[in-house]
């Protein structure tokens, strides 16, 4: 599996990254789900209703302006008809002047009915928000600055596992460049042991020697046995990271020869690392929130109406229809107002103060893996002549051990040299290959990473 392939792999299988992608679509989807807050809110409500309604009427008061007004009228009967006749007509208005009390006496002093039904009300509502003191406005910002967060933390997570899947993928290379390293010397020290035990065979050397060959070999064999485990170990972490069986990476430990740009062409991407970008979206939350905080101190306009849909069941007090315009304003609360708002300032200062820091690490991390980068890359091109000289001298001892004339000792210790020399060369690389993935991450620039692969020039354990 090449690199590429395996950070293509990663980013789909990596939980870190997966979770990450998942609350960045849930921030987006909530920003969408936000746009349209300035919109009426309609609904539709049905209610099954059985009610009993008592109605009463107060007839006392009615009754005796009755009675006054009746014998008001009965009063002025008499002067009305003829002189001969008024007598008369007195008569009969004093009779029936003395028997209006008892007639009205039988009318009821109240009036009461009752009455029992059932009822089905469907009824749609609306309500449209006129004026809301910038809350509106407040939880969209807060919204889209979510989104932004969401987006930061997926491409930290990202980040963060990218830089993990280098030290695995390369550190698996560099495990078995080891190998093969102790496997050379186990193999040299074993070809070694067999000239000892013929030279002391022969009389050439004596038995302390030989046993000196059979120490160095068996230590060979030690280190050779651990470089085998750690390799193992090393499969199983990238295997266990990449969710697979196995992986055989097919991309080789790098490192570019020449010299990197200069440390400040790496700076002034402060802004877009993603601890950065984290801190200025928890600022413009802070911001958003300090905003909302200050709509609580406003009143609220609002426009609102109703519709029955089944009038003819309506309750009496009940309207066909009714629209209107509402302003609601809160005197007296329960939280602190201005306590809030002084609050959501101080988390707006603190998001501020943490992104200044951000770009403070992100320049110091820069320059301090720069220079680890270009001491990396200085140190490997150094041990060519080293690997080279060991190598020779390697090759002078032995022949020397064969003639008789050099010792055990020197022999073990030219090998031991030469091993220690194709292994430091290995771990240059790999501390190269990690230093250059920390200075890209520092700097904002992790996806050039394949970039620098792709353009090497010297490449190291490409595996057989």
């Amino acid at each position: 599996m090449s690199f590429d392939a395996a950070v293509e792999r990663s980013n789909k299988v990596a939980p870190a990254v997966v979770a990450a992608r998942h609350s960045e679509n849930a921030a987006r989807l909530t920003e969408k789900s936000l746009s349209s807050l300035n919109r009426p809110i309609v609904t539709v409500s049905a209610q099954y209703l059985e009610y009993e309604k008592t109605l009463s009427v107060d007839l006392s008061g009615p009754r005796q302006e009755t009675l006054d007004q009746t014998r008001a009228f009965l009063d002025g009967i008499p002067g009305s008809v003829s002189p001969q006749f008024q007598e008369i007509a007195a008569d009969i208005v004093g009779r029936i002047s003395e028997a209006l009390p008892g007639l009205f006496a039988a009318l009821p002093s109240e009036l009461s009915y009752r009455f029992r039904q059932d009822s089905f009300r469907p009824t749609v509502q609306g309500i449209l928000p006129l004026y809301t003191g910038g809350a509106i406005s407040a939880i969209r910002r807060g919204a889209e600055a979510g989104t932004a967060l969401g987006a930061a933390r997926a491409q930290s997570a990202r980040d963060l596992t990218q830089v993990n899947l280098i030290r695995a993928y390369f550190g698996q290379l560099a495990a078995e460049a080891l190998v093969r390293s102790t496997r050379e010397s186990l193999d040299a020290l074993d070809s070694l042991l067999s000239d000892a035990i013929k030279l002391e065979n022969e009389g050439f050397i004596p038995r302390a020697r030989r046993l000196e060959a059979q120490v160095a070999r068996d230590v060979a064999e030690r280190e050779y046995q651990r470089a085998v485990l750690a390799q193992d170990s090393a499969r199983t972490d990238l295997a266990s990271l990449l969710e697979v069986d196995g992986v055989r990476p097919t991309s080789p430990l790098f490192v570019v020869s020449a010299p990197l740009p200069p440390a400040t062409q790496f700076l002034g991407g402060e802004d877009d690392l993603p601890q950065t970008r984290e801190a200025n979206a928890a600022g413009s939350v802070a911001g958003a929130a300090v905003d909302l905080a200050k709509a609580r101190l406003r009143p609220q306009a609002f426009a609102f109406g109703e519709y029955n849909l089944n009038r003819s069941s309506a309750l009496p007090t009940e309207p066909d229809w009714i629209v209107g315009v509402g302003v609601r304003y809160t005197l007296f609360s329960n939280i602190g107002r201005s306590q809030a708002v002084a609050a959501a300032r101080e988390q707006e200062a603190a998001a501020q103060e943490a992104a200044r820091g951000a770009r403070q690490a992100g320049r110091s991390a820069t320059l301090r893996t720069w220079n680890l980068v270009e001491s990396a890359r200085r140190s490997f091109l150094s041990l060519d002549s080293s690997i080279a000289a060991a190598t020779e001298n390697l090759r002078v001892q032995r022949i020397s051990f064969r003639e008789g004339e050099g010792t055990v000792t020197e022999v073990t210790g030219a090998q031991a040299a030469l091993a220690a020399a194709r292994t430091q060369r290995v771990a240059t690389a790999y501390e190269y290959d990690v230093a250059l993935a920390a200075l890209l991450t520092a700097s904002g620039r992790l996806p050039t990473f394949s970039e620098y692969l792709a353009k090497a020039d010297i490449r190291v354990a490409v595996p057989q």
